[in-house]
């Protein structure tokens, strides 16, 4: 059985964690199909890449059964971090719009993975929770992520006390883009896709690269990087599309 199924259709690659029995917990078998589901799909250089899961459970987290098995349990922990690292690196450096449709609970390493998209989408069942200090771990993946979402405070919140945030809190809070009822989620959220990958991939990449690294650039670094990437844009055909849409009060029709 794949625990990882992928279809690329419409300029968008569909990656589903599809192993709801085990509540697509995170193992190195499950580590290695994500990470080449999404190595494919930047390879096939899709506009839009989703992240999306089967069942009750976004993801439970890192498998639990698989710590009491390992020869080594540090070397365990420490190799599925890494592989876990990657694919959230993949995801962030991707030229690819990111949208994470979580459907469910999405629990320790998958509570980062959903936030490693650019956009998140929820069921208003979905809930969000770190749960490491539970079993004496630290995070494996995503606090910094959220520190930076997040601030301080309200991530060491999470971080120590486990709270369990709901989608509306997630919503609140600005981790999650758009909230809908659970019978709602995939057609809304197929929408919401489909216009992505309706847009101008050179201006989506470009603002995408630009947002993230204005968390860490200096201001004059920043403004640089703004220009270059305007003026970058500006030679792509997609902008005079666009700007002679607008102009004639028409949809723009951009490349795929």
């Amino acid at each position: 059985m794949a625990l990882v199924d992928y279809e690329c259709r419409d300029a968008v690659g569909w990656i589903t964690l599809a192993n709801p029995d085990g509540g697509n917990a995170f193992n190195f078998e499950a580590a290695d199909a994500l990470a080449a589901a999404v190595r494919r799909a930047v390879h096939e250089r899709v506009k839009v890449i989703v992240l999306r899961a089967e069942g009750r459970f976004f993801s439970v987290g890192g498998d639990l059964t698989g710590f009491t098995d390992a020869a080594s349990f540090p070397d365990y922990l420490n190799d599925l971090a890494t592989a876990g690292h990657r694919i959230i690196a993949e995801l962030t450096r991707s030229d690819a719009i990111v949208v994470s449709v979580v459907q469910g609970t999405a629990a320790g390493i998958g509570f980062p993975i959903a936030m490693a998209a650019d956009l998140v989408l929820a069921s208003d069942a979905a809930k969000f929770t770190l749960g490491y200090t539970k079993v004496g771990l630290t995070g494996d993946g995503g606090t910094g992520l959220l520190a930076r979402s997040l601030g301080l405070h309200r991530t060491l919140r999470l971080a120590l006390l486990n709270d369990v945030l709901t989608a509306a809190e997630a919503h609140s809070a600005g981790l999650v883009a758009r909230v809908f009822p659970a019978a709602e989620l995939e057609s809304a959220a197929t929408e919401i896709i489909a216009g992505l990958a309706a847009g101008s991939r050179g201006a989506q990449a470009g603002i995408k690269r630009v947002i993230r690294a204005a968390m860490t650039d200096d201001v004059e670094t920043q403004l640089a990087r703004e220009a270059r990437t305007m003026t970058s844009a500006a030679h792509d055909p997609d902008s005079v599309e666009g700007i002679t849409a607008f102009l004639a009060k028409r949809p723009a029709e951009f490349a795929d």
